[in-house]
């Protein structure tokens, strides 16, 4: 136990020596002083020695308590100083990090607006183009129902290079269209009253525009001219009476007073419609029915007295020549009361190369197929 006593004391030495030296070689010289007063005092010695090396003892012990605080203020201020540095390179490197987490998370929502931006880009394209696809789809869908429904009511799209007078036009590709179920004033070879008017008319309305053209039934008339119902737009339904009124041109003339209706069979589809067309312009006095009830040329509402008198310029008239006012057919076949007869445009053509007139003895109304007051004209 002694032993162990002892080595715990020089162990507490050796620590006290190396961490304070001074204090320790002071205390340890204080210590050696007192034993050695104490021994002398024991001895009954009277000996300066002892206290001397108890002065010396305390002396240096308290210098290295001295040296110690300075030290440990020393180590302390630098551990102080050290502490700070430390913290203000944490701050710094606090500061730093911030500074980095700040970047990168704005990096993150610039890249993420960035992306969204780019994807409502994409979505919006992608959009348009599924719309303009979709337009583009419903617009050939529609070119192609007007396709088949041109087809369905037989019309031919053409342009109008020139109008020869109000009821005949010329094409673009050179071919002639006699417009079918109406008959205008003459404004060529010869001039009947509102003829001009109705060429007129048919010009301001029809050169250089787009038609379309709807056969009846006959292909031509004996000139090579095509026979057509001419629509300025095109119908949904090609026997509505609202659309006939406002789309077909055919019909405009006869409503307006440019043309009398002039039915010849088998070209009948529309024949009604111009008659009830007429009746009301004739009605109201419109356009060449000003100039009286059976208007200024050949048409459905004439008797066959007072189409050949008023064809052959005369004014006479006579009981006979007074119109009806229900549309009728043309007139059965017949002579003008002349003693001259011809089975057809051939053999009169044979003894009059250039036709007759209407007045004139072989004249026949059924020679006259367009009512101009002319049979059988080259």
């Amino acid at each position: 136990m002694k032993k162990l006593l002892w080595v715990f004391l020089i162990i507490v030495f050796l620590s006290l020596l190396i961490n304070f030296p001074l204090f320790t070689i002071g205390l340890g010289l204080a210590s050696w002083g007192f034993y050695e007063w104490k021994i002398n005092k024991k001895l009954k010695v009277s000996s300066k020695k002892p206290l001397t090396i108890l002065i010396v003892g305390v002396a240096v012990a308290l210098i290295g308590v001295g040296t110690t605080d300075t030290t440990t203020t020393n180590v302390t201020k630098e551990s102080d100083v050290a502490s700070s540095v430390k913290s203000d390179e944490a701050k710094e490197k606090n500061a730093e990090k911030e500074k980095q987490e700040k970047a990168e998370k704005k990096k993150i929502e610039e890249e993420k607006k960035a992306k969204e931006k780019a994807e409502k880009l994409a979505a919006e394209q992608k959009a348009q183009e599924e719309a303009e696809r979709a337009a583009a789809e419903a617009q050939a869908k529609a070119e192609q129902e007007k396709q088949n429904h041109i087809q369905s009511l037989g019309l031919i799209a053409a342009t109008v290079s020139r109008v020869v007078d109000g009821d005949t036009l010329e094409l673009s590709d050179g071919s002639k269209v006699r417009l079918i179920g109406v008959n205008t004033p003459e404004s060529t070879n010869r001039t009947e009253t509102f003829g001009k008017e109705a060429s007129n008319y048919t010009k301001s309305k029809l050169e250089g525009q787009q038609i379309y053209l709807q056969k009846d039934v006959s292909e031509t008339d004996r000139y090579g001219r095509l026979l057509r119902v001419v629509w300025l737009d095109i119908p949904t339904n090609d026997m509505d009476e609202n659309e006939i009124r406002s789309k077909m041109f055919n019909a405009d003339l006869v409503i307006n007073g440019y043309a009398e209706p002039s039915t010849y069979p088998p070209d009948v589809k529309y024949a009604e419609y111009f008659r009830q067309f007429a009746r009301e312009a004739r009605t109201n006095g419109t356009g060449l029915w000003a100039y009286g009830e059976n208007g200024t040329t050949k048409g459905d509402f004439d008797s066959q007295g007072s189409t050949a008198s008023s064809s052959s310029g005369s004014s006479s008239s006579n009981g006979n020549s007074s119109s009806s006012n229900t549309p009728s057919a043309p007139s059965a076949p017949a002579t003008s009361g002349g003693t001259e007869h011809y089975a057809n445009c051939t053999e009169l053509t044979k003894v009059y190369p250039n036709g007759v007139p209407a007045g004139h003895p072989a004249y026949q109304s059924k020679m006259d197929r367009d009512k101009d007051g002319f049979a059988c004209e080259r």
